[in-house]
C-alpha cells in the first residue's frame, strides 16, 4: 500500500526531482528524498524503492562517464596553470571572476558549470592559466585536467567539505591551496577558530570571500599564495639599445642562458656571438657571460647574434 509522505522537505525534493532532466540533479533530488523519508516500519518499502532508483542512477551515471568526453575541446596548458576544485555551488565561477579576466556564468543553480572555463590572471607582471573545473561530485569533473595542473585551488565552505573532496581528487602532482569562501558569513569568533584548526593542520590556505562589497577579503593574499605557488624563473628579454620587455619568459629553475635562447627561437643558441647580463646572477650590471651562465628569477638578459 502506498505511504502518504507530508514531510515538506521530502514533497520538495520530490517536485526537484521531478522537474529536472539532468542526472546529477536528479541524484542530489533523489540524496534529499531518501534522507528526509519516513523512518518507521511503514516506511520501509519506499525507502527500499528510492535507494533502488539511486543505484540504477548512479550506474547510468557511472556508465556515461566511462564512455569519455570525446568532441570537447582540449585546452593548452600554460606555463603556470592552476585549477580551481569544489563541490557545486561553492563559488568556483565566483572566485575565477575575482581572480581574473573572465566573465563565467554564475548561478545558484546546481552543476552550472559543464565545462572548463579558462581566465588569465595577471599577477607581476607575468599571466597565470586559472581554469575553474565542473563540480567534483558531478558527471563532468575534467580528471585529465587536475592530473596535469601546477597547482589545485580546493574551494571549500567548511572544513568537513575539504575532508570529503580529498578524498575524491584524483592522483596528481600538483601543490595544494585550500580555500576556505564565504568568509562574510562567520562571525570573528568562527573565523578565527577556522584559522587556527587550519594552521594546527599545516594546510596552505586562505579564508576569503567574493562579496563585490567586501574590502578585506583576502583576495589579493590568495593571489601572492597562488604565484608563490609556482617553482619557475621570471627572465626579461632585451635587444641591444632598447628597453627590456615587460613581460618575462617563464623557464624552470636551474636553467641557464642557452636554455633562455632556445626558447626564444630553436638554433638561436648557435648564432649568438656575445651575451649580457643584469640582475641576481649577474656580479655586476652588464656582465658578460656564456651560453652555460646558470641564471636567476628577474635577471635581464641581452644578445647580440650574428
Amino acid at each position: 500500500m502506498p505511504i502518504n509522505v507530508n514531510d515538506p522537505e521530502y514533497l520538495k525534493a520530490e517536485l526537484e526531482y521531478s522537474d529536472t532532466k539532468n542526472p546529477e540533479e536528479k541524484l542530489s533530488a533523489l540524496n534529499k528524498m531518501i534522507s528526509h523519508a519516513p523512518k518507521h516500519k511503514g516506511g520501509e518499502n519506499l525507502r527500499q524503492q528510492l535507494t533502488q532508483r539511486r543505484k540504477k542512477l548512479e550506474g547510468e551515471i557511472e556508465k556515461k562517464k566511462k564512455k569519455g568526453k570525446s568532441g570537447k575541446q582540449g585546452i593548452k596548458k600554460g606555463e603556470m596553470q592552476a585549477v580551481i576544485i569544489g563541490k557545486t555551488n561553492s563559488g568556483k565561477s565566483s572566485l575565477l571572476k575575482k581572480l581574473t579576466n573572465s566573465d563565467p556564468k554564475i548561478s545558484p543553480v546546481q552543476f552550472t558549470t559543464k565545462e572548463p572555463t579558462v581566465g588569465i590572471m595577471n599577477y607581476k607582471d607575468s599571466p597565470i592559466q586559472i581554469i575553474e573545473i565542473p563540480a567534483i561530485e558531478g558527471e563532468n569533473f575534467e580528471r585529465g585536467v587536475v592530473h596535469t595542473a601546477d597547482t589545485l585551488v580546493i574551494l571549500i565552505k567548511n572544513f568537513e567539505e575539504l575532508l570529503e573532496i580529498t578524498k575524491k581528487i584524483p592522483p596528481h602532482q600538483g601543490k595544494e591551496i585550500v580555500v576556505v569562501t564565504k568568509s562574510d558569513l562567520l562571525t570573528p569568533e568562527e573565523k578565527r577558530k577556522l584559522f587556527a584548526k587550519m594552521q594546527s593542520k599545516k594546510y596552505n590556505f586562505e579564508i576569503i570571500s567574493t562579496l563585490p562589497s567586501l574590502h578585506e577579503d583576502n583576495i589579493e593574499e590568495l593571489k601572492k599564495k597562488i604565484f608563490d605557488s609556482f617553482d619557475v624563473l621570471r627572465i626579461f628579454t632585451k635587444e641591444p639599445g632598447k628597453n627590456p620587455e615587460k613581460r618575462p619568459m617563464i623557464l624552470k629553475p636551474n636553467s641557464n642562458v642557452r636554455d633562455v635562447a632556445e626558447k626564444i627561437l630553436k638554433g638561436l643558441s648557435k648564432k649568438i656571438v656575445e651575451t649580457k647580463i643584469w640582475g641576481p646572477s649577474s656580479k655586476f650590471g652588464g656582465q658578460v657571460v656564456g651560453l652555460n651562465h646558470k641564471i636567476k628569477d628577474l635577471d635581464t638578459i641581452e644578445f647580440k647574434t650574428r
